[in-house]
């Protein structure tokens, strides 16, 4: 059924009936956007996103038949860009990818190839992310985000700016996806010895990046 509106829309598409045969198929195709359901024989979409984020920066859509937080959680803690529910509409897949393709493989809001706050170090050329000496792993969209915030450091960024800003204007969703990557780049740092309130919460408004340290 995906494969039949995809089509109609106007979308080349190669559809793949389990894990290692959807690895598979993004290894042969580099596909531009990857729609992976999280519920798959041979090998789940949990284990598949893991490890085409190994190899490729694509743009990884998950589903779900289950909406718990934690399924939101571990889809968007491997690499995920963004995430559905099942039921959902094909208009609303579409619109979906759509504001995935609008976005940039490079985040539109970092004009400086090297940017610095306290510890935190970033390079917006080679997409590297050093907190003192050590490297941060992030995912393409934690890298966008936390570019966002490093490029205006005393700014605070509501959820739906840093929307605008990384998924596109016009993005159609959950806002709180945000929440979910920043708690996944705040783990990072602290997993590298950053300081607790690197980002911090301004209540009722959004985010910033903490007091330089």
């Amino acid at each position: 059924m995906l494969v039949g509106y995809l089509q109609r829309a106007g979308f080349a598409v190669r559809a793949a009936f389990d894990g290692p045969n959807g690895l598979q198929a993004v290894r042969d195709l580099d596909p531009e956007i990857v729609i992976l359901d999280l519920m798959l024989p041979g090998m789940d979409g949990l284990e598949v996103c893991r490890q085409i984020r190994t190899f490729s920066d694509c743009y990884v859509l998950m589903l779900t038949a289950r909406a718990e937080e934690t399924d939101t959680l571990l889809g968007l803690s491997v690499g995920a860009d963004d995430y559905m529910t099942k039921p959902f509409s094909p208009r609303e897949l579409i619109a979906r990818i759509g504001a995935l393709r609008r976005r940039p493989f490079k985040s539109a809001a970092a004009v400086s190839p090297q940017r610095t706050w306290g510890g935190l170090s970033l390079d917006t050329a080679g997409r590297e992310v050093k907190w003192a000496d050590q490297f941060l792993d992030l995912t393409r969209t934690e890298f966008d985000i936390l570019s966002v915030l490093v490029e205006e450091p005393t700014k605070v960024f509501t959820r739906e700016d840093i929307l605008d800003h990384v998924w596109g204007p016009g993005w159609v969703g959950d806002s709180h996806v945000v929440d979910v990557h920043i708690a996944h780049i705040r783990r990072k740092l602290a997993d590298v010895g950053g300081a607790p309130d690197s980002i911090r919460s301004v209540r009722g408004v959004g985010y910033r990046l903490g007091d330089p340290q």
